[in-house]
């Protein structure tokens, strides 16, 4: 399935997320489906496994990954420094400081695009920045980074480097990959900036 596709079945199931959270969570939304709509299409909010690899390998502290699977599935197997913030939760206030900040980058991942698209497009219709989607999630991860398949003998010299650095990434996070994790094989992934929120006023007047 195209990420397309992908992004079309997420918004026809936003609405049945959002009817899945509990009434007294539910906050007034700030885009409207035209807006949501642009930034879908815009596809802005994707990063790759290769780019999250490289930012967890350089411990980046500005990177903060957030999955949104069950929390059963988060048990089985997560992603190193990952918290839990289930979908069905993501509007609850006690999480509130972790997809509404202006400090860290979050990535949202669940299996494949799906559950975090939806919990972005939740988000993003609150206003929240500083929110992006892992492209492919985690079956994408585990195709591209911890089992590198290597390119054919025709491929670019690109190539041979993202597979040299998958490669290495893979032995890093307990894949099959051995080769030692160099510099030149991998060029520094850019990185979106993170969003700084404004400070509230304090309140005018005093007794």
């Amino acid at each position: 399935m195209s990420i397309k596709n992908i992004i079309f079945i997420g918004m026809l199931l936003l609405g049945v997320v959002i009817a899945m959270v509990p009434e007294n969570t539910t906050k007034p939304y700030k885009l409207t489906a035209e807006q949501m709509l642009v930034e879908v299409q815009g596809a802005a909010e994707m990063v790759t496994a290769d780019e999250v690899a490289h930012w967890i390998i350089s411990k980046d502290p500005s990177l903060q990954l957030i999955d949104v699977r069950t929390p059963d599935e988060f048990q089985k197997f997560h992603l190193e420094g990952a918290v839990n913030v289930p979908l069905s939760t993501i509007m609850k206030d006690e999480y509130r400081d972790y997809v509404d900040q202006g400090i860290k980058m979050n990535v949202l991942y669940s299996n494949g695009t799906l559950g975090s698209h939806q919990a972005w497009m939740i988000l993003r219709q609150l206003g929240f920045e500083n929110n992006y989607v892992l492209q492919g999630g985690l079956n994408y991860w585990f195709d591209t980074i911890m089992n590198p398949q290597a390119p054919s003998v025709t491929s670019a010299d690109e190539e041979f480097a993202k597979y040299d650095f998958r490669k290495a990434a893979s032995g890093v996070f307990g894949g099959g990959g051995a080769a030692a994790l160099t510099a030149p094989t991998q060029k520094k992934a850019s990185k979106p900036k993170v969003v700084r929120k404004k400070k509230k006023k304090a309140p005018a007047g005093g007794c």
